[in-house]
């Protein structure tokens, strides 16, 4: 299946009115700060930098503005036009779910003006909205090549899904078994870790640290056992994941460089040798996966018949359903 005319237009306009929306509000912090290097430092979780104004953004938005802008022109171009926007529905819903119950809370309300918290949850309306909205017209448009000049939904090659499922799926179980970790050394910031309040950190637009790791998680493990079976949503599904762990290393190797982290691996205790090692994995992970699903797959291409035989009714593909075609063609050819 592919999507309208119509339906690409109109995806793509609802990406670009989300990437507007984050846009606004990575501009308002960048003028908020004195230097852009400043808020990078914040997202990365420097000791030292604490603005004097809290930023209501985080990498997060980063990675949603680029996933934004891709799914657009995708919508636009591409043979997964209607899966990308699904997942880009998707996600868009799972990100800014959290802002309906958080934005209003008093952490919020400390922190952040009353103009501002109620212009983050007008936007957080409209996101859901438009993520709604994605998924309904990639489901609502979607139509059957009306010849086979028309390119088909690509799925990753076997070896692009092989390596995809491997290392999302240990990523996602990565990611996991650290939030475990979590929930054993501090269970006091349950549930708050996961739903938002008082015991848990976040910016104003953005969910919970919890919410957002298991959103990651979830990702990364379905999108893995896609590739495995070479599923057409596997591509903009593991796309995204992989925007997500590539975000999420970056900036802990920035934070590990930062601080000497690696010139004194051998004097860090064990987790913490584990957390580097851990953001150097989601980096190559995230390069790899976005390198081997960016790539055209194989298309499902519907088979052509033989013409001039009979009806129009060729002979089926060897294999698959009944005898292979003859050697010589039949009488009268």
């Amino acid at each position: 299946m592919i999507l309208t005319r119509g339906a690409r237009i109109t995806g793509a306009v609802l990406c670009v009115l989300l990437a507007v929306i984050v846009a606004g509000w990575l501009v308002r912090d960048l003028q908020a700060v004195d230097d852009p290097g400043r808020l990078w430092k914040y997202w990365a979780g420097y000791y030292e930098m604490r603005p004097s104004v809290p930023p209501t953004t985080s990498a997060d938005d980063v990675m949603l503005l680029v996933a934004y802008v891709v799914t657009a022109v995708a919508a636009l171009r591409s043979s997964v036009a209607a899966t990308a926007l699904v997942a880009t529905g998707v996600v868009t819903l799972g990100m800014r779910l959290p802002g309906l119950w958080n934005i209003g809370e008093s952490p919020m309300d400390a922190a952040y003006s009353d103009d501002l918290r109620t212009r983050a949850l007008v936007c957080a309306f409209v996101a859901l909205a438009a993520g709604v909205a994605l998924i309904i017209t990639a489901g609502a448009g979607r139509r059957p090549p009306r010849d086979f000049s028309e390119a088909t939904p690509g799925r990753p090659g076997q070896g692009a899904g092989v390596i995809a499922f491997l290392l999302l799926g240990a990523a996602g179980a990565v990611v996991i078994a650290w939030e475990i970790r979590q929930a054993v050394r501090f269970p006091q910031v349950y549930p708050d870790w996961f739903l938002g309040g008082n015991r848990a950190m976040q910016a104003l637009t953005d969910p919970p640290p919890g919410w957002s790791s298991a959103l990651v998680a979830l990702l990364c493990l379905y999108a893995g056992t896609s590739a495995l079976s070479r599923a057409v949503h596997a591509r903009p599904f593991g796309l995204i994941a992989a925007g997500a762990l590539l975000s999420a290393g970056v900036l802990g190797v920035a934070r590990a460089v930062h601080y000497d982290f690696f010139d004194h691996f051998g004097d860090l205790p064990v987790e913490e040798q584990l957390t580097v090692l851990t953001w150097l994995f989601e980096v190559i992970a995230g390069v790899v996966v976005l390198i081997v699903l960016a790539r055209r797959g194989a298309a499902d291409t519907p088979a052509q018949p033989h013409q001039g035989y009979g009806q129009g009714y060729g002979y089926p593909r060897p294999g698959v359903f009944g005898p292979p075609p003859p050697s010589q063609p039949p009488p009268g050819w």
